[in-house]
């Protein structure tokens, strides 16, 4: 357990920075895209790399708490109930990693997205300029929606990623490669991504709005009502194309990294229990 905690962190680690750094332009247009300033105006291509060092020091650590908690939830659950029940187990085990990392992740998304949609700001004052006017608590504004956000987004991206690989696997005899599971990754993640837009919609504007007003105080309904009212299901959907493809291109980079480490940490120190 101790070895495979290890590797998760590392390989976990590893993906994410790999996929945030990567890909991080595409992320800058989706955010803007579906800011309330609307897209030009809040930046439109200028500063594409506007909140990298946000993204760039939050990534690692984030991925690490995710990876670590889904494959040790996976890890104990497995040996206690029956194969059949898998889809459910990964499902657990996804939201159970998803509400972790969140404590790490909206802090990070919080300045990223600041930065983004204000391209005249770096990082480190808009998480002065946070801290100083909301407090500490600033920094997890949008919580509650990152993880009502995540959680379904996980509960349909992991299970169609086992589904996938355990599939390939049993097709050509073998366990699939590092190259086989990016590809699985990608298409999980081009579902889940797509399916849920109106809620990151939501979690953005809920993260851009101005201290005290309606959108700040978090509320999901009430955020997406808005929305809808405001520019119907156009505004729902707002940057789906840029968030598709980033997270397809994302899921592949991201698990098929993960794996990739996976299996050479495990050359490197030698088999340990399956994760």
């Amino acid at each position: 357990m101790a070895d495979n905690f290890k590797i998760a962190l590392i390989a976990g680690g590893c993906a994410g920075t790999a996929v945030d750094v990567a890909l991080f332009p595409l992320d800058t247009v989706k955010t803007r895209l579906q800011s309330h300033q609307g897209f030009w105006k809040a930046g439109g291509f200028r500063g594409i790399y506007s909140g990298l060092a946000s993204a760039g020091l939050g990534s690692a650590p984030t991925a690490a708490v995710f990876f670590c908690t889904y494959e040790c939830t996976k890890s104990v659950l497995s040996t206690q109930v029956p194969t059949k029940w898998s889809p459910f187990v990964h499902m657990f085990a996804a939201s159970l990693g998803e509400t972790t990392a969140c404590l790490l992740r909206v802090p990070v998304e919080v300045v990223k997205q600041r930065a983004q949609a204000a391209p005249h700001l770096s990082s480190a004052k808009v998480l002065r300029t946070t801290v100083r006017t909301e407090g500490l608590w600033g920094l997890y504004r949008g919580y509650k929606s990152t993880v009502f956000r995540e959680i379904p987004f996980s509960l349909i991206q992991f299970p169609i990623w086992e589904y996938l690989k355990l599939a390939w696997s049993r097709h050509q005899h073998r366990p699939v490669d590092p190259w086989q599971s990016s590809l699985c990754g990608a298409i999980a993640g081009g579902i889940s991504s797509g399916l849920t837009t109106p809620l990151d919609v939501a979690k953005t504007r809920i993260m851009l709005a101005e201290v005290g007003s309606p959108l700040a105080k978090g509320k999901i309904p009430y955020t997406l009502k808005l929305v809808f009212m405001e520019k119907g299901f156009k505004g729902l959907y707002a940057g789906i194309v840029p968030r598709v493809t980033w997270i397809s291109l994302g899921g592949a980079i991201f698990l098929g990294m993960y794996d990739k480490v996976k299996v050479t940490l495990n050359t490197i120190w030698g088999p340990t229990a399956p994760l």
